[in-house]
């Protein structure tokens, strides 16, 4: 991208980060409504919002311990892999409501008047999780929380009939962050024997996951989805797990390869199901040119630091999670990443405000905003 250009997108990018504090400030201030009816989240940990403190088991990636949440309201732990807000809590300012909807397994077996006549919403993503089952352990796959999603969604039927369920469900928004787990699994089993996935092999995944997040979607569909707000895979090669495994510090190439062929692989199918699917509406909201565009130019986005994480030990900060015994930084607003993988809450609100308010650049075929907005 050309000088010019880049700077026109920096500045938006500036300028939307304002708007969505703005926004920000009216929900809290109680000036605001939702904007849809419903949000409903499903994906990993860069979605989750408490999901995995409700499930047994020691080898559960969780966040519910500090350094996590010390910049959130109450500064609080909550489940977030982030110091304050993720992606998904300032997407769903934007959208009106006050943070993201709560974690589905807080509310399933409570009597929640919103919820489960169809309002509000509910967030099923799940750290560690990925589009295919055998990602992770002792999570919830993307399969599991679309699951999750139909028995809540028998509940609404039950509750304010199917006709009325059918009409709330299609004008509410279902978003999807997914897809990073998969990549570095792939790529675990290959590095774990030293050896790199030939191009067929890399073809090959790219193409079962996009098969299967088809159908994922399309089983959305059946159950009464229709706007879908897809968040792509950043370039998870440059977070600073990553880079702590390379000799000489730099993004691992193999990873962001990955990364960029399924987010064209799930921009085609995207497409390609509108096509075929009647009513289904989209947009790719794409964190990779976000990030990319914060690597290029950090200063000009208040960013000091690009490559460490602000909490966590060993080489870039990134040899391990965010603990209570992790290096914690102090000008938190000035690193892209808050932990070894996920980004920090200046971060995730300029990428928010960029999707939700922003160019093709950032989001396409529409942005965040014009899908909500959309009535047709």
């Amino acid at each position: 991208m050309a000088a010019v250009p880049q700077l026109r997108v920096l500045l938006l990018l500036l300028a939307v980060a304002a708007a969505c504090a703005a926004a920000a400030e009216t929900v809290a201030s109680g000036g605001s409504t939702s904007r849809v009816p419903a949000l409903y989240v499903f994906g990993d940990s860069t979605a989750d919002v408490g999901n995995n403190n409700y499930l047994p088991g020691s080898a559960v990636p969780r966040a519910n311990f500090p350094h996590n949440g010390v910049d959130f309201p109450t500064s609080r732990p909550t489940g977030r892999f982030s110091n304050g807000y993720n992606g998904v809590d300032f997407l769903a300012l934007n959208m009106g409501f006050k943070r993201s909807p709560p974690p589905f397994l807080a509310v399933a077996n409570k009597t929640n008047k919103q919820v489960f006549r169809g309002l509000l919403g509910a967030n099923f993503a799940s750290a560690g999780s990925g589009i295919l089952d055998t990602t992770g352990s002792s999570i919830i796959p993307l399969s599991q929380q679309v699951e999750q999603f139909a028995t809540l969604q028998r509940n609404i039927s039950a509750r304010i009939s199917q006709g009325a369920a059918d009409t709330v469900l299609s004008r509410s928004v279902f978003l999807v962050s997914t897809g990073g787990n998969d990549l570095f699994a792939f790529f675990s089993l290959f590095s774990s024997k030293n050896s790199t996935p030939s191009d067929a092999d890399k073809r090959q995944f790219v193409g079962n996951l996009v098969s299967l997040y088809q159908n994922h979607v399309k089983a959305l569909y059946v159950l009464g989805a229709r706007k879908f707000a897809v968040i792509d895979v950043p370039p998870i090669g440059c977070c600073p797990y990553p880079r702590s495994m390379h000799p000489l510090g730099a993004c691992i190439d193999v990873l962001n390869e990955l990364a960029r062929g399924l987010n064209k692989g799930v921009k085609d199918a995207m497409h390609g199901l509108s096509l075929s699917f009647p009513g289904l509406k989209y947009s790719v909201g794409s964190s990779h040119a976000v990030v990319q565009s914060i690597m290029k130019h950090p200063q000009r986005l208040g960013f000091k630091d690009t490559t460490n994480a602000c909490c966590g030990s060993g080489r870039f900060n990134g040899k391990s999670g965010c603990t209570p015994n992790a290096t914690l930084c102090e000008n938190r607003h000035e690193y892209l990443f808050w932990d070894l993988l996920h980004p920090t809450h200046a971060a995730s609100k300029i990428a928010a405000a960029a999707i939700y308010n922003g160019s093709l650049h950032f989001a396409a075929p529409v942005n965040f905003r014009q899908l909500v907005e959309d009535e047709s």
